[in-house]
């Protein structure tokens, strides 16, 4: 093995180690306590019964929109003495909090819920299909909660600019129908004392988007100019700190910023960023795999905005305001709006962009630097998974696309290192004809090159070429929630989770927890398919003669080893990636070889090593 190679190896060593090392002290620690608080959180959820009282709720205080064009905020009884802006009631529970306003159910095939009438504010939604576990007995996961229970996270829409108008303390009337569901949409009334009324119609979709229509008539005697708001309020972050290849946070694409993404510590940070007006667009809150998001009117001017408030409880807050419209007496409007709430699946996003010509909606997922990688490698196992039926069999056969694809080049890579090897001795002899004059031996080592048509760094590309593969499989398996409890066969239940296996209790054997060990644990979680890359990796490796350098050869030697714990750590879907394409790298390159007449080195550097033999020593 050549010195490039080497050292492009021992780079990548390296590189992975880090990688390896934030996974384990920082990602799956982050993961672990995510899922725990969820699990707790749920469980103090499930034992409280429906139409208890909250010892914390309130009603809210009449407040109404405002006559100054700013986005009202509502305020909470029972808050501290001199607290402004919105309080959550912390002490509160989620269930008693639905309890204490009059509510619409949502009943759709992915959402379950309700929509609470004062305010008119989606405050209460649940996704069917995603749990807090892989466990499909655990219980749903909660998006939108009401401001007077735990964890408060919401989005409405009304108006300001005039007297009178909805804003979030505005309690709307039901008429017809009062369930809403994907074919029967419900709508809302509200009248003011100065003539104005506002009727609303809220309709939603099989997935996960809200069509809010706003017919807002004038029967008073002069002319009124009306502002529309929306906002999508979150009171609490993520439990786990940010990871840096994930964006979680104030999202949204508008005016000629384009894309703008400011994370919950930023934006606690700067306090409020207002981008410039925009007449299209979308913008919100986003975290791993839920979002919500507000799509003001197209072609009708607002003004985003992204803030953190800290009067009352603090909060975070992504909304908009339209410019004011102007109804004469006698005369109506009609403003539509539209919410996204739900998970970021990516054919629904990709849907809801082409058919509802939503700017740039692919951006609610966070594909990374390498989208032009990652988002077809995704859309390549989405199709695969669909024909095949399992996420794990679409990474197999994916691997062995991206093999073929790229056979031609790695075909005349191995092909140039199995040249070297043949040409080992003639290499010898150039080091031993002009010794220690270095510049002498690289131009005859140069001509032996071109005369032999050997490209000394062609070995690099086999490897080159699976380093953007690697990362941008890491990604898919991290951000995309089709991914998220993705089955293999087995004991792999979860694709985007670590091997659950552990050789350290004999798969299970043994009533014994190898990650409960004190700062050692995740090494000790060495799972099958771990074990699996491991031995892949070290057959690979053996199939080249040992390294001169005594170091080197160390290295390479234990090499196997270190990268077998690294990665029993990271997604099994990565790890299943990475020994199957060890095992089809071994077959190709060992064809190669002997096409080309080199030695294989594989069988006798294990004979050397288990004692049956000596191992074939390299030309100094």
């Amino acid at each position: 093995m050549d010195t490039n190679n080497r050292n492009l190896f021992l780079t990548i060593g390296l590189s992975v180690l880090i990688l390896t090392l934030w996974q384990i002290f920082y990602v799956n620690p982050q993961i672990e306590a995510e899922r725990q608080a969820q699990l707790e959180q749920q469980a103090v959820e499930q034992q409280v019964q429906p139409g208890t009282e909250s010892a914390g709720a309130g009603t809210p205080q009449t407040q109404g929109a405002t006559a100054s064009g700013e986005i009202p905020q509502a305020t909470v009884s029972g808050s501290a003495p001199g607290m402004a802006g919105e309080a959550a009631g912390a002490a509160g529970d989620r269930a008693s909090a639905l309890s204490t306003t009059d509510r619409i159910p949502v009943d759709t095939p992915t959402l379950s819920g309700s929509i609470n009438l004062t305010g008119a504010r989606f405050d209460d939604l649940s996704l069917k299909n995603y749990h807090v576990t892989v466990d499909e007995t655990s219980p749903i996961v909660d998006l939108l909660s009401p401001v007077t229970g735990p964890d408060a996270y919401f989005a409405e829409f009304g108006y300001t600019g005039v007297e009178g108008a909805p804003g979030p303390d505005a309690v709307w009337q039901v008429e017809g129908n009062a369930v809403l569901t994907p074919s029967t949409p419900v709508t809302l009334t509200y009248s003011a004392e100065n003539g104005l009324t506002f009727s609303r119609q809220i309709a939603v979709d099989d997935s996960y988007m809200f069509t809010i229509t706003d017919e807002i008539a004038n029967g008073g005697a002069g002319a009124v100019a009306v502002q529309n708001y929306g906002r999508t309020t979150r009171y609490t972050k993520p439990a786990l700190p940010p990871i840096f290849i994930l964006h979680e946070g104030m999202i949204g694409v508008t005016g000629e910023e384009g894309l703008t993404e400011h994370t919950f510590n930023e934006i606690e940070d700067e306090g409020q960023v207002a981008p410039g007006k925009s007449t299209d667009g979308w913008l919100g809150i986003t975290d791993k795999y839920w979002a919500t998001a507000l799509i003001p009117e197209q072609g009708s001017s607002f003004q985003p905005r992204y803030s953190y408030f800290t009067d009352g409880t603090p909060r975070y807050q992504a909304d908009f305001l339209g410019d004011a419209v102007t109804i004469n007496a006698g005369q109506s409007a009609t403003v539509t709006n539209m919410l996204f709430a739900g998970a970021k699946k990516t054919k629904i996003i990709d849907a809801y962009e082409a058919e509802r010509e939503i700017r740039q909606f692919e951006l609610m997922i966070d594909w990374g630097w390498f989208h032009f990688i990652t988002k077809p490698l995704f859309h390549l196992l989405y199709w695969l998974n669909s024909a095949i039926g399992n996420f794990g069999l679409a990474i197999l056969v994916t691997t062995v696309i991206i093999k073929a694809f790229f056979f031609p080049l790695a075909n005349k890579s191995y092909a140039s290192m199995a040249r070297m090897k043949v040409v080992q001795p003639k290499m010898a002899e150039i080091k031993e004809r002009y010794g220690d004059d270095r510049e002498k031996m690289q131009k005859a080592m140069m001509e032996l090159y071109k005369k032999e048509k050997i490209n000394p760094i062609a070995g690099c590309w086999p490897v080159l070429i699976q380093i953007p593969v690697f990362f941008a499989l890491y990604k898919v398996l991290y951000v995309t929630i089709e991914m998220r409890h993705a089955p293999f066969f087995g004991w792999v239940q979860d694709l985007s989770a670590p091997d659950p296996t552990s050789i350290f209790n004999l798969f299970g054997l043994l009533p014994f927890d190898p990650s409960t060990v004190p700062l050692f644990g995740p090494f000790l979680m060495l799972g099958v398919w771990p074990l699996l890359m491991g031995i892949t990796m070290f057959m690979q490796m053996q199939m080249n003669p040992p390294p001169p350098d005594p170091t080197t050869a160390m290295v390479f030697k234990w090499m196997p080893i270190l990268f077998t714990f690294m990665l029993a750590t990271f997604p099994a879907g990565l790890v299943i990636y990475w020994a199957w394409n060890n095992f089809l790298s071994i077959i190709q390159q060992g064809v190669i070889m002997k096409r080309n007449g080199a030695k294989i080195e594989l069988w006798d550097n294990l004979k050397s090593m288990f004692g049956g033999g000596k191992a074939n020593k390299p030309a100094e």
